[in-house]
């Protein structure tokens, strides 16, 4: 199904029950609480899953800081209508990491947790409309910035990534946070494909790849956020970081561990720790 579609199918679900579903939802992360099952009428849809985010996103309140970027599995895309979704990083929730290049970040340690080794782009002067039609060349021309980083995912509910993309969605696109590294000089930033990319937890590689494996890239990431939110209505905006994608996939992490993402010689390091409670 298209998210050309998305009004018709986000009024399959009655407006009652998707805000109260984003209200467990955000009740739930500002606890620190996990969730065993999916508190209401799973969404079907990503129109049903963007329309609980919007709504959850009103009642978190605070700024969006930035956007993070998933691939849909392969097997779900024709069923989706999509390859990708997106899910907002509020700014109270990105960290830049000083001199060592670590930082402690947090996962809802009842919940699920991953780190994600990820390029980030820095979005800089937008249109005054999104709407439209995005070259891969038209969205590169829009980012100001890119850098290395870490993506923390994490939600209530533990078994997210078991629930489909539309559920995923609704929970603002499973991410708990965002660890901002070092920035790539600009020849660097047009070689992204170029870097070799490799991810430990506690020391032990995890994955290892590079975005040469990813769709169309980190910049097609940005493509698609921008056309995603020219249809939909996203509140995307200059300055705001766009998470572009797990290059080396998504690797499960709890509190105490350590994640280290490598980008050929640079890295950087979250220390997981677990989100404080009634927050």
């Amino acid at each position: 199904m298209s998210l050309n579609d998305g009004h018709e199918a986000a009024a399959a679900m009655a407006h009652s029950e998707a805000a109260d579903i984003a209200a467990r939802l955000v009740a739930a992360r500002r606890a620190a609480q996990g969730l065993g099952a999916y508190p209401g009428t799973a969404p079907r849809t990503l129109a049903e899953g963007y329309a609980i985010q919007a709504l959850a996103i009103d009642l978190r309140g605070g700024e969006i800081g930035g956007w993070k970027i998933g691939r849909i599995a392969d097997p779900l895309v024709a069923d989706m209508g999509a390859n990708r979704l997106a899910g907002p990083i509020f700014a109270d929730r990105i960290v830049t990491a000083g001199e060592s290049g670590s930082a402690e970040m947090s996962v809802i340690a009842d919940g699920f947790g991953a780190a994600e080794a990820e390029f980030l782009l820095q979005l800089g002067d937008l249109p005054t409309t999104l709407a439209g039609e995005w070259t891969i060349e038209r969205a590169r021309s829009v980012v100001r910035r890119v850098a290395i980083g870490i993506e923390i995912a994490s939600s209530p509910l533990r078994a997210i990534n078991d629930l489909g993309p539309a559920v995923t969605v609704s929970d603002f696109g499973n991410n708990n946070g965002l660890l901002i590294g070092p920035e790539l000089e600009a020849t660097r930033a047009d070689m992204l494909d170029a870097i070799d990319v490799r991810l430990t937890i506690d020391g032990e590689l995890a994955g290892q790849a590079t975005t040469a494996t990813m769709l169309d890239g980190p910049y097609g990431a940005v493509r698609f956020l921008l056309e995603l939110a020219g249809r939909i209505g996203l509140p995307v905006r200059a300055g705001q970081w766009i998470s572009t994608g797990a290059v080396t996939g998504v690797h499960r992490i709890a509190p105490g561990s350590q994640a280290t993402a490598w980008f050929d010689d640079a890295q950087i390091t979250a220390t997981i720790v677990a989100v404080p409670g009634a927050r």
